[in-house]
């Protein structure tokens, strides 16, 4: 991320907005790419769906996705630490025993 504000313009379900961000201007796009397709999908599985339904539908679903990546990451996390305690109490023991 940068540390100045930039301004981009992108397009979400038809309409174009103007998002000022910390972020580098290429990240905002891809983000709004993001909203974009998923509200275009909703549309789409749904049938005729008023846009803000959609828009919320989205956002929803963003948000389960990142909540269920969290949790994958944390549960990633602990076995990894649960496998590198392991491995440092079975050295410990080696270099203690002598070997």
């Amino acid at each position: 991320m940068t540390e100045d504000k930039s301004s981009v313009t992108v397009r979400i379900a038809g309409e174009e907005h103007t998002i000022r961000a910390n972020a580098a201007p290429e990240y905002t796009k891809k983000c709004a790419a993001l909203v974009d397709d998923r509200i275009a999908s909703i549309k789409a599985m749904s049938g005729l769906i008023e846009g803000h339904r959609a828009a919320i539908l989205a956002a929803l679903t963003i948000a389960d996705e990142y909540f269920q990546a969290s949790e994958e990451a944390e549960r990633i996390r602990l076995a990894a630490a649960s496998r590198v305690n392991t491995l440092a109490e079975r050295i410990e023991g080696e270099l203690g025993s002598g070997g």
